[in-house]
């Protein structure tokens, strides 16, 4: 393990922005992890753990630590009739742990196919896609805490999941380093179809018997048409989540706009497509410079090359401003700006 100096993090994100990291140093073992946190040298440090840089927006040179979790390992602990408990490493590629799922047929993640990140960073904000979220697989998770040294392990309940919500963003944030996750998934697989494009994609893939691997082929086939991809454009996926809005004001505005979508969350509230309203404010496509509003999705800010993480933060609170004058909606950013 060695501690680098003044390293560039722009391979370490994937809106591909250019930043400094004062100190840069790769984890690949708890043992290495305890050993950088106790290091005198960095008592006094501001700290950046970094899984995958899938949700992270650059905005200035980070002048302190980043300590990189490359903790690896994917192990079945447990199995009964029903079900197949697997630990991973915090550091493993989310997307390499849900095909070995499909490819092993462990049904419950195969809807959130091709979702970049890491599997430690995957419980902090429960990410979700096409009507599936982490938390319904979602076991346990071991993480260090920074002050102690302790390793904690986290219940489902303990980690208070919401939507793109976790107490890791909240109390908390900042006190702990994951180091891996236990999922459960299931032997008989319960298909979701419902969320998307998904069903006619399937359609248009001629598939007639459905499987683990169709679904996740479709949700990888989707994403790909819709979402550019970080190697060749920069971005973070879905820049801002979908917000949740009382049903007596959603009424109100299916009365001035009767295309607008939505989703019921329960029988007091909606949710309704942060993309859907950027674009109807007329963001999508736009470009400023290096920066911009993707082609095909609203919701996905862009790096064209070369551009700054300030521009596209700028970009991103003018989106704002402009969806909340004419639909009354505050956008929340899904990305952590640093």
């Amino acid at each position: 393990m060695t501690v680098q100096t003044n390293v560039s993090l722009k391979p370490y994100n994937t809106f591909g922005l250019e930043a400094t990291a004062k100190y840069f140093v790769e984890v690949s073992g708890i043992e290495q992890l305890h050993a950088i946190l106790n290091d005198p040298a960095f008592q006094q440090t501001e700290r950046l753990i970094l899984g995958g840089g899938s949700n992270l927006l650059l905005t200035q040179d980070f002048n302190g630590i980043v300590i990189k979790i490359a903790i690896k390992g994917i192990e079945k602990i447990k199995e009964d009739e029903e079900h197949i408990w697997l630990k991973a490493g915090a550091g493993e590629v989310w997307h390499d742990l849900v095909m070995y799922c499909v490819n092993n047929e462990y049904a419950g993640v195969e809807n959130l196919s091709l979702i970049p990140g890491t599997v430690g960073a995957a419980p902090m904000q429960n990410i979700g896609a096409y009507g599936v979220e982490i938390k319904e697989v979602f076991e346990s998770l071991e993480a260090v805490e920074i002050k102690t040294g302790n390793i904690k392990t986290f219940t489902k309940e303990e980690c208070r999941f919401g939507y793109r919500e976790s107490i890791f963003k909240h109390e908390a944030k900042g006190r702990y380093v994951i180091i891996n996750v236990t999922f459960k998934l299931g032997k008989a697989p319960v298909f979701e179809v419902a969320y998307g494009a998904i069903q006619e994609t399937l359609a248009a893939m001629n598939v007639e018997t459905l499987s683990i691997k169709a679904i996740s082929e479709a949700v990888i086939g989707i994403r790909q048409s819709k979402l550019p991809n970080p190697a060749e454009i920069g971005n973070a996926g879905s820049f801002f989540k979908n917000p949740e809005i009382p049903k007596a004001q959603f009424d109100l505005l299916k009365e001035r706009f009767p295309s607008i979508p939505s989703y019921p969350v329960n029988e007091n509230t909606v949710k309704v497509p942060a993309g859907w309203l950027i674009e109807q404010a007329g963001w999508k496509g736009q470009r400023f410079g290096q920066v911009g509003v993707h082609t095909k999705q609203a919701l996905v800010l862009v790096n064209y090359g070369g551009g700054k993480g300030n521009e596209i933060k700028e970009l991103s609170q003018k989106i704002q401003q402009s969806v909340l004058e004419q639909f009354g909606i505050q956008l929340q950013a899904e990305v952590n700006f640093v």
